[in-house]
């Protein structure tokens, strides 16, 4: 802008001004430079001024005096202005932390072995500065084998996470005390309408999560899925073949109370080798610019993996692709593997050799 103006006032005749570009300068570097680079935009553009005052010997005229307050005035505005900037990027980049904090502590990452299973979670926020969303997901080994939830909260930020700490307290006392998945099921159920109820108002009536729960027990090559409207489950085979778990009948989400609904589980068979893959709809509905839905079936079909966290990785950058880094929804990803017989632990094993008489 300073250059500019110098340039422009050069090569015009004495009646033209280029004084708004001067003034613009240091406005302009308020709210995207440091404070030190702002102060020498307007120290610059002042001298740029006098350098041409001086050149064409009006320096001593009430007008380029005008110019100069005008300018020093508007130097010491955006100051201020940048200032202002500034601790607006602080308070915005502690509540980032603290977001992202709470977010961690709600929804913590599992153990990549539980239960003699392999798991891996992740969770892709829709924007790469945010922390809060609704979508969960939980791993917990219970007496009655591994058992999984993945869900989708209506609606984004404080409230949703408040939503979630619910289910995921909620989930995580009925798994270890529920012998059913279907009473697990009905324990979220009751867990959200508490919550409705202690809120009250909209979210009492239109609260309510999509969610898929899974039962895998110990010893036996079975899962078993109860399915509350959320995007079907996909089986992966190690010879790249992938079965989508779809519900034998169709279960309205968690927190609509619209009548008694009885859960009902649907089993599958969970030989070795074989993976267990839930999603949020931010996976499901991920658009490209045509608005083709990301179909995770159609894309995984064939296709092999070393583990579920490349299965993860693989997903997170083949959607990006999809939508040209375009998402508008969150997603949860959650795969568990059944290890084939005799595979290795991936993980990071430490031997410990003793010292004879010692």
């Amino acid at each position: 802008m300073i250059l500019g103006g110098l340039v422009f006032d050069f090569l015009t005749p004495p009646t033209f001004t280029a004084i708004p570009l001067f003034v613009a300068a240091p406005l302009i570097a308020a709210p995207f430079f440091s404070l030190s680079r702002t102060i020498c935009t307007g120290i610059a553009s002042m001298l740029a001024v006098v350098a041409l005052r001086l050149y064409s010997h009006t320096l001593p005229n009430i007008v380029p005096l005008i110019e100069l307050l005008t300018l020093a005035t508007v130097s010491v505005l955006a100051v201020v202005i940048n200032g202002v900037v500034r601790r607006s990027n602080e308070r915005l980049a502690s509540a980032r932390v603290i977001a992202e904090t709470a977010m961690r502590a709600v929804l913590p990452k599992p153990s990549d072995r539980i239960g003699g299973l392999h798991v891996a979670a992740r969770y892709e926020a829709a924007q790469a500065d945010e922390f809060v969303g609704g979508d969960l997901f939980a791993v917990t080994d219970s007496p009655y084998g591994v058992r999984l939830v993945v869900g989708d909260v209506r609606g984004k930020g404080l409230d949703a996470v408040e939503s979630v700490a619910v289910i995921i307290g909620a989930f995580r006392e009925a798994a270890e005390q529920e012998r059913s998945l279907e009473g697990v099921a009905q324990r979220l159920e009751r867990a959200l309408a508490r919550e409705g109820t202690r809120r009250g108002g909209l979210d009492a009536v239109e609260g309510f999560i999509t969610a898929v729960l899974a039962e895998i027990p110990a010893g036996l090559s079975r899962v078993r899925i109860v399915n509350r409207g959320h995007p079907e489950p996909i089986l992966l085979h190690p010879d790249g073949a992938l079965e989508v778990l779809g519900p034998t009948v169709p279960a309205l989400p968690l927190g609509m109370d619209l009548g008694a609904w009885p859960d009902r589980s649907d089993e599958w068979d969970l030989p070795a080798g074989t993976t267990l893959l839930l999603y949020t709809d931010g996976l499901s509905e991920a658009r490209n610019a045509d608005g083709v839905f990301y179909d995770p079936a159609a894309r995984l079909r064939g296709r092999i993996f070393p583990g579920p966290e490349e299965l993860l990785s693989a997903l997170a950058d083949d959607v990006r692709l999809h939508t040209g880094g375009e998402t508008t929804d969150d997603m949860a990803l959650l795969a568990v593997v059944r290890p084939a017989e005799g595979q290795p632990d991936r993980r990071r094993t430490v031997k410990i050799v003793g010292l004879e008489g010692v």
